[in-house]
């Protein structure tokens, strides 16, 4: 490389040892191996190689730009998601473009008619739009939610991560269950939380209640159906499911306000695992979602050239973590 010359593609493929068909195909996203890759990304940086997005996209026909539709990056789970699209995009050459719709439905509709227009190269979203339209010409995947049999849907296994909370608990010496939601009303896989729960805890003979809510209703009804349910300072239910982390927490909180103390007087467990994968301790005993996989996911169906083999949902595994809220054996 000449000294004061911008590097190239040959620069490149010099400096990491392999050739300039290999340097363009990672540039291009093209078929190569993981390890050719990393070593053409890690020379590319080392050289301060910077890819011409524009020329490439008028080369190819691309703008090597996918938008991200989330209802927010508040609640942690969706930022986690996020940070990992943006990660699993920029490694294939992509960028990203975030619309933040705050759940609204009409706010869904005119960020995917803005991407559209923008001709982004793909959409990926987790929205709550029943009627949501998408034109057929720009790929979309979807996220926990199912738009049409033509849009494939990317969850994690909501129906086994909650059948995993039931049984756990069960096998942490609960006796009487209780599952505790709240959300939207729009369907959407995470719904199949509860249906894994109640189908464990019927199967297994275990005595249990739901309490679902909309996210209209506000976190009070839970204070006082939880109140309802406590006689003498005892609480009926010795083990609750939580739909979410951020639940679980409110719900740990308001027992304890209440004089009911987990994991001594009830056993806790939520859904998601954020803490762990942002490399922290669980605050609560979690339903770990695979978030990492759940965008490489996402990302690869989308950049996919033939879908048509690909199944409407495509569900990804769950694990779980103690995280103090349960009587773990140690």
């Amino acid at each position: 490389m000449r000294r004061g010359s911008a590097p190239t593609m040959k620069d490149v493929a010099q400096e990491a040892g392999v050739a300039l068909g290999t340097v363009s195909k990672v540039f291009n996203n093209g078929s190569v191996g993981e390890d050719y890759r990393r070593r053409v990304l890690a020379a590319a940086e080392r050289l301060g190689y910077q890819v011409n997005s524009y020329a490439r996209g008028l080369k190819t026909n691309r703008t090597y730009t996918v938008a991200v539709v989330l209802p927010n990056i508040i609640n942690p789970f969706f930022a986690l998601l996020a940070q990992n699209l943006c990660q699993a995009l920029t490694k294939r050459g992509y960028r990203m473009f975030l619309s933040i719709t705050d759940f609204d439905p009409a706010a869904e509709q005119r960020y995917i008619h803005m991407a559209q227009q923008n001709q982004v190269d793909g959409i990926i979203g987790l929205t709550y739009n029943p009627d949501l339209q998408v034109a057929d010409k720009v790929p979309f995947v979807s996220f926990d939610r199912y738009v049409s049999p033509d849009v494939p849907c990317v969850a994690s296994d909501n129906f086994g991560g909650g059948q995993l909370a039931a049984k756990k608990l069960v096998e942490l010496g609960c006796g009487r269950l209780l599952f505790l939601r709240i959300g939207s009303p729009v369907a959407g896989e995470s719904e199949k939380r509860r249906n894994g729960f109640e189908t464990f805890c019927r199967g297994a003979g275990v005595e249990y209640d739901t309490l679902y809510l909309c996210d209209s209703d506000g976190y009070e009804p839970f204070r006082t159906f939880l109140q309802t349910h406590i006689h003498q300072g005892h609480l009926d239910y010795d083990g609750i499911f939580c739909c979410t982390d951020v639940l679980t927490l409110e719900i740990q909180k308001m027992l304890s306000e209440l004089g009911i103390h987990a994991p001594r007087d009830v056993q806790l467990i939520g859904f998601d695992g954020t803490a762990i994968h942002m490399g922290r301790a669980p605050e609560c005993s979690t339903i770990v979602q695979p978030i990492p996989l759940l965008a490489e996911t996402c990302v690869d169906i989308l950049l996919k050239g033939d879908k048509s083999d690909l199944p409407s949902l495509i569900c990804l595994p769950v694990s779980y973590a103690p995280g103090g809220t349960t009587q773990d054996p140690v």
